[in-house]
C-alpha cells in the first residue's frame, strides 16, 4: 500500500490550500509548493514551500506574496543543469493570470527575485515541464477565456531565456458557439468563491501533462470540462512543434486536474480523479502501451471529500512521489513502489 503523510500540521493564517507540486532537489531531498490563503482567488493567497529530508517535512514558508493580488498553481521543475524553477501565476482572476518564476541554484535554499513572463505567456499551467531529448524545455499550458478553453505548449531552446508558444490544442466539439447560441452563456467568474462556474455544455481542455516516449515524440493528456466528460489526449512527432487533434481517452474526468509521468521502465503512471462527478477517489492508473489502455489502478484516497490536483514524479531511487490536495485544508504526500503496481 502507498505510504501517506500530511506535509504540515497547520498554517493558521492560510486555512485553505490547493494545487501542490513536487520536485526532487537532490537525492532523497524533496520540495513541495502550493497556494494557500482564505480561499482560492482571495487577495491574501500566496505561494508556500516546504522541504523534506529523510522523509521529514520541515515547516512551510511563504515564498511569493504580492500584496492585494491572488497567487495560483505553483510548478516546481529541475532542469538539466540542476537549476530549480518555481513557476506560479498572479492575477485578480484565472483569466487575468500573469506568469511568474523564480530560480534556485542551491537546491531551493535561496531563490532569485521574481521574474515576470511576457504577456501572452504564463508558464506551465499546472504540471511540470519536460526536458526533451533535443535539449528543449517544454511547458504544457492553457488559457481559460470566456467561452473557450484550450491547451498550448511553451518551449525554450536556450534554458528559459526565451520562449516560443505552440498550439492551440482544443477540446473535441469546442467552438460550437453559433450552433448553440440560445444556450451559449459560458464560464462565469464567481468572485466570492474565486472559481469559474461552467455550464454542462461548455467544451474545453486545460492543464496538460506531457512526456516524451521516443526522440521527438511527445504525448499530452488534458483535463476536460463536463461536456467532454473524459481525459483527452494529443500527440506530437516533432518535439512539440505541431500537435494532433485532441481525442477522448476512456478515463472519466470531472473537470479536475491530473498529472502523469513516464517511469524508468517505460510505463506511464497517471494520477487523477477517474469519475464523472466529484473529486474522489484520487487514484493512480498505469499504462503499459503509452497511454492507450489503463488496466491497473490503485486508489490513494477513496473517502468522502475532495482529494485532487495531484503532482507526480519518479525519484532517482525509483520511488514514485505524489502530492495532492486533501480536503482543501492539507497537502498530502504519497510514496509508491512502482514494482508493486
Amino acid at each position: 500500500m502507498p505510504f501517506a503523510q500530511p506535509i504540515f500540521d497547520s498554517i493558521p493564517a492560510a486555512p485553505s490550500c490547493h494545487a501542490a507540486t513536487i520536485v526532487e532537489a537532490a537525492p532523497d531531498v524533496f520540495l513541495a509548493a502550493w497556494f494557500a490563503g482564505t480561499y482560492e482567488g482571495h487577495p491574501d493567497v500566496g505561494i508556500w514551500l516546504a522541504r523534506c529530508e529523510g522523509a521529514v517535512w520541515r515547516e512551510p514558508v511563504k515564498v511569493a506574496d504580492e500584496p492585494g493580488v491572488s497567487h495560483y498553481n505553483p510548478v516546481l521543475f529541475r532542469d538539466g543543469t540542476r537549476t530549480l524553477w518555481l513557476f506560479y501565476k498572479i492575477g485578480l482572476s484565472v483569466p487575468t493570470w500573469t506568469g511568474m518564476y523564480r530560480t534556485s541554484s542551491d537546491g531551493g535554499r535561496t531563490w532569485s527575485t521574481p521574474t515576470m513572463l511576457p504577456a501572452g505567456l504564463v508558464g506551465p499551467a499546472k504540471n511540470k515541464p519536460v526536458a526533451l531529448s533535443n535539449g528543449e524545455i517544454v511547458c504544457g499550458t492553457s488559457h481559460e477565456t470566456w467561452g473557450s478553453w484550450a491547451c498550448w505548449v511553451e518551449a525554450s531552446a536556450d534554458g528559459g531565456r526565451s520562449w516560443t508558444k505552440r498550439g492551440p490544442i482544443a477540446a473535441p466539439g469546442a467552438g460550437a458557439y453559433e450552433a448553440k447560441r440560445e444556450t451559449a452563456v459560458s464560464a462565469v467568474w464567481d468572485a466570492s468563491s474565486g472559481k469559474l462556474v461552467l455550464p454542462k455544455h461548455f467544451a474545453g481542455v486545460i492543464q496538460p501533462t506531457l512526456w516524451e516516449h521516443d526522440a521527438g515524440r511527445v504525448k499530452m493528456l488534458m483535463r476536460s470540462t463536463e461536456r467532454v466528460g473524459c481525459v483527452c489526449a494529443s500527440a506530437s512527432d516533432d518535439y512539440g512543434r505541431t500537435w494532433s487533434p485532441a481525442e477522448r481517452v476512456p478515463i472519466p474526468n470531472p473537470n479536475s486536474g491530473l498529472d502523469a509521468v513516464r517511469l524508468a521502465d517505460g510505463r506511464i503512471l497517471l494520477a487523477c480523479n477517474p469519475v464523472r462527478e466529484g473529486r474522489t477517489p484520487l487514484s493512480v492508473l498505469v499504462s503499459e502501451d503509452n497511454g492507450v489502455t489503463w488496466p491497473q489502478r490503485v486508489d490513494l484516497e477513496a473517502g468522502a471529500g475532495e482529494y485532487s490536483y495531484p503532482s507526480v514524479i519518479q525519484a532517482d531511487n525509483g520511488r514514485v512521489h505524489v502530492v495532492a490536495t486533501h480536503r482543501r485544508t492539507q497537502i498530502f504526500h504519497y510514496v509508491l513502489d512502482p514494482r508493486e503496481l
